[in-house]
This record gives structure tokens, C-alpha cells and sequence, in this order.
């Protein structure tokens, strides 16, 4: 075993840590940091969802419209309300382009930089241009780190944690979505500019959560493995599993990765050879599949409501602006609390099931808000009880969507791609996602305006769609380790997965527990080493 002085020293490719506490059993202080993985991973998700839910409120605000009266025009209120999602491609692209260069925790920590540029601009701003760039470069930081986080944390924990805790980066999202609804409503009764410069303002409290904890965060093992650190990999292995790098669960560990890591390697061919699907791990199929669960995510008709509900229920439905801000508020609570439902399902049931049931129940909660609120337009006498079924069907959408399709498609990316993809396959799921999410917030007013009820009618029919698609083409993930993937795909290389138990079942396939141990095996190859005294010394990497 390596001696203490070998180890007690602060290594940067750790984060920071000393060595020594690195590879030893830690005490309260290392235990408290350890969890500064998900602590990160979670306040860049808060912050994510307080972005996307605040503007909903600006949005209504007298005083805004007031100082920028061209958003009553739903052409320019699209444009400015979806530039956040244009900036958001670009950053999910600058993510695909820089996060196997830089590194995941560089990565992140450059994108909260942008984020709060972009905040400050948002709250200062006194022209459509100034505000336009604010949400942009807004957009672009969530960009890349909406990328980012997920692929660091799934890389850094075990698969039996790995759905919940990036579940519960999802649910803190939604945590600040109904955070900010409830500041927006708080503030509803005030007057003049702080109703809407505040709450933009409050996104500045984050970067003082997130940047004080990033220095303390190690980098990923898998990325410091795939760039060559085999030996600060091995530290923050110890780490995860809270053992001394001698450890057998750490070497076991070390060794699947670069087993996996070589396995992977030998299968490379040129890109060509991958954007036309001859290369064995298949990884344009692996980057289509997490590419096509974000497609699917923004075309439930999330976002439309998102960023619009308060403005459908006091144009549409005929509420009040208070009222509609408070019951925009009461809904985002109530898909809070569905959020942290799927932490009890996600790992039991699956990927596969939530995706499945999710996408019937929010067809059927569409096609129902559409006809109540096609009766509530037609028939002035029954608007307020036709209303008020509306709205309580709007609810049960985001119930069935918190723990279904709003947590599963950031999971499913950061799950189904290869080590030396999985910074392309997520950052073109998340570019999928914002370019999506920029196509259906900038005509959902006009949408609305031109379409009234059957608007929402259209994606009843497009969550009803989605169900085959995820029966007929997408693998489980649920309880495979990161390096099983490749055995999945090189297993079953056709891409129909429907009634193969080994790529539907939410359970690790004891195929691919035999896999692991064999490419242990192969790779524990002893080396024979001369020593200056002419004996011979085994060693085992």
C-alpha cells in the first residue's frame, strides 16, 4: 500500500483536496465537500429553472410593457422571450465543441460566468436591444451548463444513485420555476419597475451559492481517464467510494473504465464512418436516441405553458392578472411536489415506463384542456366553469410531466452515450432541446392568437405520437453502468429494442455484469520489471 507521504499534498486535478484525505476514509469536513457533486449539479439546475420560469412574470407586468410596449406585438414578445433559447443552442453547441477540451468542472464554471453577465444585463435593462443580449448571454451560459452538470454527476456516481440524483437536479429546477411564480405573484401588487426588475435581479443570489463551492469540486474520473490523468482519476475514484486507492473496489472501478475506455478506442473509426452508422458502438443511434428524447420533451407543450400560462388565462380564460399570476403560481407548486415523486420510480421503473405512461396521460390532459377551453370561448355563460376545468387540467398535466418527461431526457443523455461521445451526444440533446424550445415559445402567442383552443389540441396528438416512437426505439438505461452501454449497442445492433428483455428490463442484465468482469480480466495484464538488483518485480495495473 502507498505510504501516507506519498499522497499527503493538495492536487489541483482533484480540486483542490489534499491527497491524503483524497485516498484515505474521510472524515466529517471531506464528507461535507464530498457532497458538493450534487450540491453543484443542483443550484446550476435552480438556476436554470428560476430563468425559465421568471420571464413568464415580466412578461405581464404593466410597467415593462409600459417601457417596452413593441412585446404587446406576439411576434416581437416570441423573438424576445425565445432569444434565452437561442442562446441556450449556441451554449449547448459551445458545450459539444469545448467540454472534452476544457474538462466538465471548467466547462460549468465558464457558463455560470455568462449566466451572470447575462442576469446583471436583464435587470438593468432599459431598451429591447440591452434586454435582448441580457437573455441571450443568459441563454448561452444555461446553454452549456444544462450540458455540462448532468455528464458530470451521472460520470461520478454509482449507478443505483445516478437517476435520482440527476432526478433531483431536475426537480430543483422545478423547484425555482415555482419559486420565481411566487415572487412574480408576491410582486403583482406593487407598481413601477421594481415588479419585474427584482425578480430579475434575484438571479444574481446564485453565483454566490455556485462559485464559492466549484473551486472544491473534483473533476470527473471517466474525463481525467480519457485525457491520460490515470492517476488523479484514480484519487477522485477513492473519493467516490470513500476507500484508499489500493482499494480492490477502486481498482475494479479504474480498471472497467479503462477497460471500457480501450474497448471503445478499438472500435473507432473516422467520422464519416459515424454519421453513416458503420462504426460497431453506434454512436450516431446513441446521439439520435438522447437527441430525440429533448425533441420530444419541448414538443409536450411544456414550455408554451411555461412561459405563457399566466398570459393564456387572463387572455384566453379570463381571469384576472392577479388571479391568473397566483394560480400560475399554485400550479408551479404543484409540479414541484410531482417532481420529487420520480426520485421512488426512476431507478425502479425505469426510463422506458415513465416516458411511455407520461406522453398517454399528457395526450389526454391536452386533447381535454383543449375542448373545455373551446367551450369556455364559445359559450360566454359557461366561460368561468369551463375555465376552471381548463386550468384544473393544466395542473394535471404538469403532474404527470414532472415526474415523467421532465426530469428522463436529461438522465437519458447523460446515460446512453459512449465515454468519447458523451460530451457531443449530450451538448446535441441539449441544442436539440433549446433549438426546439426556441421554435415553440416564439409561435406559441401567435399560436394562440390565430389558433385559440385547438393550439393545444396539436400537441394532444404529438404526445399520443410519441408513445410508439419510445416503445418501437428506446433501449432502458436504468441500472447499467456507464461502460454497460457499449455492450448494449454492440449486443443489439438493430435498432428495434421492442420485446428484447435485455434492452427493455429496468434491472442491470447479468450479460452485461459477465461483460464487465471479462474486460477486467483481460485487462489486468502483469507487467515483469527488472530492478537494479537484478530481481523481478510484478506489478499489476
Amino acid at each position: 500500500m502507498a505510504t501516507t507521504n506519498n499522497f499527503h499534498r493538495t492536487d489541483a486535478a482533484v480540486g483542490g483536496y489534499c491527497g491524503y484525505c483524497v485516498t484515505g476514509r474521510q472524515n466529517y469536513g471531506d464528507k461535507a465537500r464530498e457532497n458538493q457533486r450534487p450540491r453543484l449539479h443542483g443550484m446550476s439546475s435552480c438556476w436554470f429553472g428560476y430563468c425559465q420560469g421568471v420571464f413568464a412574470g415580466v412578461l405581464v407586468s404593466p410597467d415593462f410593457l409600459n417601457l417596452f410596449p413593441t412585446i404587446n406585438d406576439g411576434n416581437v414578445s416570441g423573438a424576445v422571450t425565445s432569444s434565452f433559447f437561442l442562446g441556450a443552442f449556441v451554449g449547448a453547441v459551445l458545450a459539444f465543441i469545448l467540454g472534452d477540451k476544457l474538462g466538465r468542472k471548467r466547462t460549468i464554471i465558464a457558463g455560470h460566468i455568462l449566466n451572470t453577465v447575462g442576469a446583471a444585463l436583464q435587470a438593468s435593462a432599459y431598451s429591447l436591444p440591452h434586454l435582448v443580449i441580457g437573455r441571450t448571454l443568459n441563454g448561452i451560459g444555461i446553454g452549456v451548463t444544462s450540458t455540462m452538470s448532468p455528464v458530470y454527476l451521472g460520470e461520478c456516481v454509482k449507478p443505483h444513485l445516478r437517476g435520482r440524483l440527476l432526478v433531483i437536479g431536475a426537480s430543483s429546477n422545478v423547484a425555482s420555476f415555482a419559486l420565481a411564480n411566487w415572487i412574480n405573484y408576491a410582486l403583482a401588487f406593487r407598481g413601477g419597475p421594481l415588479q419585474w426588475r427584482l425578480p430579475l435581479a434575484i438571479q444574481l443570489f446564485f453565483p454566490f451559492v455556485i462559485f464559492p463551492i466549484a473551486p472544491f469540486v473534483p473533476e470527473s474520473p471517466r474525463w481525467l481517464l480519457l485525457v491520460g490523468e490515470d492517476d488523479a482519476a484514480k484519487q477522485v475514484i477513492s473519493r467516490l467510494n470513500n476507500e484508499t486507492v489500493a482499494h480492490d473496489s477502486v481498482m475494479t472501478d479504474y480498471n472497467s473504465i479503462k477497460a471500457s475506455i480501450r474497448l471503445e478506442r478499438s472500435h473507432r473509426v473516422p467520422l464519416r464512418d459515424v454519421l453513416r452508422n458503420r462504426d460497431r458502438t453506434q454512436n450516431l443511434r446513441r446521439l439520435i436516441l438522447s437527441s430525440g428524447t429533448q425533441f420530444m420533451q419541448q414538443f409536450t407543450g411544456i414550455n408554451s405553458l411555461g412561459f405563457y400560462l399566466p398570459t393564456l388565462l387572463h387572455e384566453s380564460v379570463g381571469f384576472s392578472l392577479q388571479t391568473s399570476k397566483l394560480l400560475a403560481a399554485v400550479n408551479g407548486t404543484i409540479y414541484f411536489i410531482a417532481a420529487f415523486f420520480s426520485l421512488a420510480v426512476v431507478d425502479r421503473v425505469g426510463r422506458r415506463k415513465l416516458m411511455l405512461y407520461g406522453s398517454l396521460a399528457m395526450a389526454v390532459c391536452h386533447l381535454i384542456s383543449s375542448l373545455t377551453l373551446k367551450t369556455a370561448q364559445e359559450d360566454p355563460s359557461r366561460m368561468k366553469l369551463f375555465g376552471n376545468v381548463t386550468v384544473a387540467f393544466f395542473v394535471i398535466y404538469h403532474a404527470v410531466f414532472a415526474p415523467t418527461w421532465s426530469g428522463i431526457p436529461w438522465v437519458y443523455a447523460a446515460e446512453v452515450n459512449s465515454i468519447g461521445w458523451r460530451t457531443r451526444g449530450a451538448g446535441a440533446a441539449t441544442a436539440t432541446n433549446w433549438l426546439t424550445g426556441f421554435a415553440v415559445v416564439q409561435f406559441t402567442k401567435v399560436g394562440i392568437d390565430n389558433l385559440q383552443w385547438a393550439f393545444f389540441l396539436i400537441f394532444s396528438i404529438l404526445c399520443l405520437a410519441f408513445f410508439p416512437v419510445v416503445y418501437c426505439f428506446y433501449p432502458e438505461t436504468a441500472g447499467r453502468k456507464l461502460e454497460d452501454m457499449d455492450e448494449m449497442f454492440l449486443r443489439n445492433p438493430s435498432w428495434f429494442v421492442f420485446g428484447k428483455k435485455e434492452m427493455t428490463q429496468p434491472t442491470r442484465p447479468q450479460a452485461f455484469i459477465d461483460a464487465e468482469m471479462a474486460r477486467i480480466s483481460d485487462s489486468q495484464v502483469t507487467i515483469v520489471e527488472v530492478t537494479p538488483d537484478k530481481t523481478e518485480k510484478q506489478q499489476t495495473p
